[in-house]
Order: structure tokens, then sequence, then C-alpha cells
């Protein structure tokens, strides 16, 4: 198996380990944070460096949510980073997938659908037939995207939330957990409630 490194050290690095571990593909030597929160993320070190001292064609995987973070952590890098699929998340053989994304356990993502680099969809979501799913976008834990929707970068869909079909989602949005999202969402903005709609707006980053 070949060795694989994993930037950052809170609880989603739990996930990727198991995924990993379960995809048989690559063996976790290393996991890097520049603040370490914990000494040991089930019996692994995690070691305090810069991500900037990856070095290049390391194989990685960013084990952080937060687009933002997941894009500068990315930006200027020249690692392998790779794409990881539970053996129990169903994806189409007509899905396209960018690098560095995670498609973890229970995840279904229906043909047609594009998925971006350094995405996370999250246990038990569903992303349905066509949908263009952009970079850095974190679909959380049981959210449910209907055919034909178009979700901009670093944008984050809170737990349980769900999108009908051929909505559009603007980049930098934050859909508030539980929200039914039935109109289109503008950029910069965070929406909550069903329907959901925005509740206040923030700068571009």
């Amino acid at each position: 198996m070949k060795e694989i490194s994993i930037f950052g050290g809170g609880a989603h690095a739990k996930v990727l380990i198991d995924c990993l571990q379960q995809e048989a593909r690559y063996e976790v030597t290393t996991i890097l944070d520049d603040h370490p929160a914990v000494p040991h993320i089930m019996n692994y070190e995690v070691s305090k460096r810069n991500y900037t001292d990856a070095y290049e064609n390391q194989s990685a995987i960013i084990s952080i949510t937060n687009g933002f973070i997941r894009k500068k952590i990315a930006s200027g890098l020249l690692c392998d980073f790779i794409t990881t699929v539970h053996p129990t998340a169903i994806v189409s053989p007509y899905v396209r997938l960018g690098f560095g994304t995670q498609i973890l356990a229970g995840a279904i993502v229906n043909t047609g659908a594009k998925i971006g680099n350094h995405c996370i969809v999250n246990t038990g979501t569903v992303v349905e037939h066509d949908c263009v799913i952009s970079d850095f976008v974190h679909l959380a834990p049981s959210t449910s995207i209907g055919g034909g929707t178009k979700i901009g970068a670093c944008t984050q869909i809170g737990i349980g939330a769900s999108v009908i079909q051929n909505i559009t989602i603007g980049a930098n949005v934050i859909i508030g957990a539980g929200a039914v999202v039935i109109t289109d969402i503008p950029d910069n903005c965070t929406a909550v409630g069903v329907p959901a709609k925005p509740i206040k707006f923030h700068d571009p980053q």
C-alpha cells in the first residue's frame, strides 16, 4: 500500500483514517497539524508541523471541514492529493470526482454528477444526478441534494439540509442544519430555515 499523510489533527481525521483503512489502498503514516490539540488520534501520533513543510509528490489528504482552510492548505502545495471513497458509498461510474475529495460512509453520488476538488461528501449524504459541486464544498452528514443543483466553491451545507432539484447555491454560503432550500441562494451569505432564506451576508474570501 502507498503511504499517505493526513493534514489536520481534529476529529474529522478519525473519519478519514477509518475510510482509508476500509478502502485499503493507502497506509496512514503521518498526521500533521500546525497547532495540535491532542498528541494522538487512533494510535497515530499527531506531529506539530507547518503544512508547507510537506514535500513534492507526497500523497496526502486534508481532514479539515472548513473549506477556506482546506483551500489555504492546498494552495501552493505540490502534494499528490488523493481521492478516497468509503466502500459502503455508492458512486455511479458516470460521476466525475476531483482530487482530494472524500466520499464517506453510506453516501450516494448519482450518475452525471460532478464533484470538484477537495470536497467532502459526508456520511449518508445523497447527491443526485447531474449536480455540479464546486471545489472545497462540504456537504455535511445526511444532506440531500436534488438533481441538477449547482453549488459554488467553499460552501457548506449543514447537517440534514435538503435542496430541491435545479437550484443554484452561490459560493461562500452556509446553509443551516435542517434547512430546506427551494429557491436560489446568492453568494456570500448564511441561509437558514424552512424554506431557507438569507439571514446575513459576509465578505467574500
